[in-house]
């Protein structure tokens, strides 16, 4: 989506686009799980070269998690010259401990621009979904701009890939189930986001460019983080889901300190500042 900050764009609450063709690419196998050793992870989707998104790039990479989870979008199409000069500078020094999804703006020149780049950085081809542990949990990178509904291949990989016992686990795509943002409710999501249900208890998301916390619903807790640097449009919507918390103003991203069993979650301004902190426990995967 293109943006354009307008005045009136804060919005604080502290409350108690269709999908492209379908697409295959080789599956992600799961790493050895760790043993028990805690993780700090950052996660964080519509980065762009502003002011801003330059400062919270600094910030991310000053932090050296031991994973990256970029949520999607390069702008403005996701040419190879956009990952290049609007992708690179920002988070190109993280990439061989980056996991990525595609978004919305570089699906469609993904065969130039999406998989050539990530081929280059990670020494082989990136799957349009895969897993990877990290921190006594299972991250589950599923792609919100294939289909994902009944019958769909994806649906089908996500039931095998969450069926170990066990509920640590997150999951990330870019266009989020749940949203207050400018493009709201994913409905086309929601057979994916059932068949997590019970199996994880993080889900991440990007598309609408500010952060979002929800209430826990059917056993997962939806986060937004897509202010990235990308300016916001602040035209709120009504969820089905209840937020929680909800900052359409200052571009942050979100910082997960992982340990088996349970997860604290940081919703960090450019600079450092916790600006929303919460926490999760889940059921360690084999129980």
């Amino acid at each position: 989506m293109r943006a354009r900050l307008t005045a009136g764009s804060l919005l604080l609450v502290t409350l108690g686009a269709a999908c492209a063709p379908a697409a295959s690419s080789p599956q992600g196998r799961a790493e050895p799980a760790a043993r028990g050793a805690a993780a700090e992870v950052w996660a964080v989707g519509d980065a762009d070269v502003t002011r801003a998104g330059r400062r919270l790039a600094a910030t991310v990479r000053a932090a050296r998690p031991e994973r990256l989870l970029y949520l999607g979008d390069v702008y403005e199409t996701g040419t190879a010259r956009e990952f290049r000069t609007r992708y690179d500078p920002l988070y190109g020094s993280l990439a061989r401990r980056t996991l990525p999804t595609p978004g919305n703006h570089e699906w469609g020149n993904r065969d130039v621009g999406y998989r050539p780049y990530w081929r280059a950085r990670l020494g082989r081809p990136v799957p349009d979904w895969q897993q990877r542990r990290i921190g006594g949990w299972e991250v589950l990178v599923l792609n919100s701009q294939v289909p994902a509904g009944r019958g769909s291949a994806q649906l089908a990989w996500a039931r095998r890939a969450a069926s170990e016992p066990g509920t640590c686990r997150i999951a990330i795509f870019h266009r989020p189930r749940f949203s207050t943002g400018w493009h709201g409710d994913q409905r086309d999501l929601d057979l994916l986001w059932r068949a997590l249900g019970g199996r994880a208890r993080v889900v991440l998301s990007g598309h609408d460019h500010d952060l979002q916390r929800f209430a826990d619903r059917d056993g997962l807790r939806q986060y937004v983080v897509g202010a990235g640097g990308r300016p916001n449009l602040p035209l709120p919507r009504r969820s089905a889901a209840r937020v929680r918390y909800v900052n359409r103003f200052e571009p942050g991203a979100a910082r997960l300190r992982l340990r088996p069993g349970r997860a604290t979650i940081d919703l960090v301004a450019a600079g450092g500042r916790v600006l929303d902190r919460s926490s999760v426990t889940c059921r360690p995967l084999g129980r």
